[in-house]
């Protein structure tokens, strides 16, 4: 998948870009499934709210095969690849959940100033590419973002380790007050298989999700081969260290999943598990980290 002149300059002015249906409904529903055991998986790379809800599976490309393949899909790799002029590896992966009722705030920050000021990457060749695994609306907790707040470099933040079990360099109110003032805000929704790019300098929030409608995201954040980190103080599965550049794998490769699902359905579940030795200490639910 090759982004057109327009859609390049759209991101280059906004920040972000939306691509519809990217992936089928078949492909979507596979990873949604396949979030759901992740999410149940006693590990520390997944997160929990106070409530025990899922908020955060990260990682999971290390230990699930269908998101060990969407770490490596065309789809997904040549659009970052052609917006950032290079190869990229993986600086974070991750599945956010919203889950119905229960799903938290994510509070106004840029990854970018938090990839800056706790993994020393030199500068932000780095960007989200989001995959949609529910429809996301109004009304379920959808990303907002603050156009053109890309282009403003890194703004000034304080580390929240309070407001959600998530620590995070959070922006002022009035700063996102300003930009929201110069440039607006938005909230991109559509089906699940939409697929959402944005710069790591785009300023961005979620709302909780107190609507009777769940909503999951698979992030990844990928990074230009030669940008990559240069200090390691956290958890290797929040930061990742492996900087090889991603090969892209064959476009049907979560098809093929469906089809060995459709198969043999009572395996499926045992066969999208990875090898044991990426395997972690159980992590108690719930807890805060």
């Amino acid at each position: 998948m090759r982004l057109t002149d327009d859609q390049l300059r759209e991101f280059d002015e906004t920040g972000y870009l939306f691509l519809p249906d990217v992936f089928s409904a078949a492909e979507a529903a596979l990873l949604r499934r396949e979030a759901d055991i992740c999410f149940a998986m006693e590990r520390e790379e997944v997160w929990r709210e106070d409530n025990g809800a899922p908020r955060s599976a990260f990682a999971a490309h290390r230990y699930n095969e269908a998101y060990r393949r969407i770490a490596a899909h065309p789809r997904l790799l040549k659009p970052v690849m052609q917006i950032l002029d290079g190869k990229v590896y993986m600086h974070q992966f991750k599945i956010n959940a919203k889950a119905a009722f229960d799903g938290a705030v994510w509070q106004w920050h840029q990854d970018y100033g938090t990839w800056q000021r706790d993994d020393d990457m030199p500068e932000p060749r780095a960007m989200n590419i989001a995959v949609f695994l529910d429809d996301v609306t109004a009304a379920n907790g959808p990303l907002l973002l603050l156009p053109g707040s890309h282009k403003l470099g890194v703004l000034e933040a304080s580390h929240d380790l309070e407001t959600t079990t998530y620590p995070l360099w959070c922006l002022e109110r009035e700063t996102v007050s300003e930009l929201a003032e110069r440039g607006g805000v938005v909230a991109p929704t559509g089906k699940a298989g939409g697929v959402l790019l944005f710069h790591s300098n785009m300023a961005h929030a979620s709302p909780p999700n107190i609507s009777p409608l769940s909503r999951v995201i698979v992030y990844l954040s990928l990074c230009e081969v030669s940008n990559h980190i240069r200090r390691f103080q956290r958890a290797e599965w929040r930061a990742l260290r492996d900087f090889a550049p991603i090969e892209p794998l064959a476009d049907d490769c979560l098809e093929e999943l469906i089809r060995q699902e459709r198969s043999t359905p009572v395996q499926h579940a045992r066969d999208h598990s990875l090898d044991p030795q990426h395997e972690s200490l159980p992590a108690a639910a719930g807890a805060r980290r």
